[in-house]
């Protein structure tokens, strides 16, 4: 077997195990911290240290080198866009390098996989292939990161509008806003609700209210979001009715979302119109006159 085979096999398999162990280490960190908790009081501490993760030994400072070289390569990567982007996608345990590393060891991996297969199929493009592959390596975690971010995104905006009404609900019956908030993340649960806990510990902690709120707007980066702390920022400061407020932000959300639905349904039609023409239509002719086509051929063959 190649020499370049066995790295490129290497290399992607790395590459695809780091991926896995970034994605499984939320649930993986909640499973043992669930373990603990139950276990609480019940387990002696043994003698002797505990020995850290194969992450924490291996995987981690090997990240961190190769973030570093990458931005030593490229300067123009901003962590804080990163970090930005991190918060919007609710990936808050994540640092931005996390990413960059997991970006230089895509490009790598992308490198040598592009290699090895423009090599067995066209030696005259082996480069311009390995390039192609590196840049995709390279921009599969943008490319993550903005699907996290879209579908958090959407989450949001889904659950605003019932966040809302139980807002408003708890305001009118006597409670102030952030025992209302509080009486919100009692109740349900989703990305929204963590946007929510996080403003709530910002308050408790001596944050203002108006800066906490605001902070929630920008990690959330929803344009429904931003509306409804704009709203509450300003009842806040001219003293209007904050159930009122919050009915009215409650009405608007579920319009957008209306007329959101509306116009993905409008648009249902020219996006079917493609796959119909490409997949069905070519069927539908073979079938219909297929027959007609091999009836001809005998006519005129005799």
């Amino acid at each position: 077997m190649p020499m370049t085979l066995i790295l490129a096999i290497a290399a992607v398999g790395g590459a695809v195990f780091y991926l896995a162990e970034v994605a499984t280490s939320p649930m993986r960190n909640r499973r043992n911290l669930v373990h603990r908790a139950a276990n609480y009081g019940l387990v002696r501490r043994t003698s002797g240290t505990e020995l850290p993760r194969f992450r924490d030994r291996a995987l981690d400072p090997l990240i961190a080198k190769v973030a570093r070289f990458v931005l030593r390569i490229n300067p123009r990567i901003s962590s804080e866009i990163i970090s930005a982007k991190l918060m919007a996608a609710g990936m808050r345990k994540t640092s931005p390098t996390t990413i960059i590393g997991a970006k230089g060891i895509l490009a790598a991996g992308g490198f040598f996989f592009g290699a090895v297969l423009g090599s067995a199929s066209a030696p005259k493009y082996m480069f311009l292939t390995a390039i192609l592959f590196a840049g995709i390596g390279a921009f599969a975690p943008n490319l993550y990161l903005q699907t996290r971010i879209r579908s958090r995104q959407a989450a949001v905006s889904a659950q605003l509008p019932d966040a809302l009404d139980l807002l408003a609900v708890s305001v009118e019956a006597g409670l102030g806003f952030d025992g209302a908030v509080q009486k919100l993340t009692e109740h349900m649960d989703g990305p929204l609700i963590e946007e929510f806990e996080l403003a709530l510990g910002g308050i408790r902690i001596g944050e203002g209210r108006i800066e906490a709120l605001k902070k929630m707007a920008d990690r959330s980066a929803s344009q429904e979001m931003s509306s409804f702390v704009r709203a509450i920022i300003q009842a806040d400061q001219l003293g209007i009715s904050l159930g009122r407020i919050l009915k009215v932000q409650a009405g608007d959300t579920r319009l957008k979302r209306q007329l959101l639905a509306e116009e993905k349904a409008a648009k249902a039609p020219i996006k079917m119109m493609f796959p119909t023409v490409i997949f069905i239509f070519p069927a539908m002719f073979l079938v219909i006159l297929g027959p007609a086509f091999l009836n001809l051929a005998k006519l005129f063959k005799f």
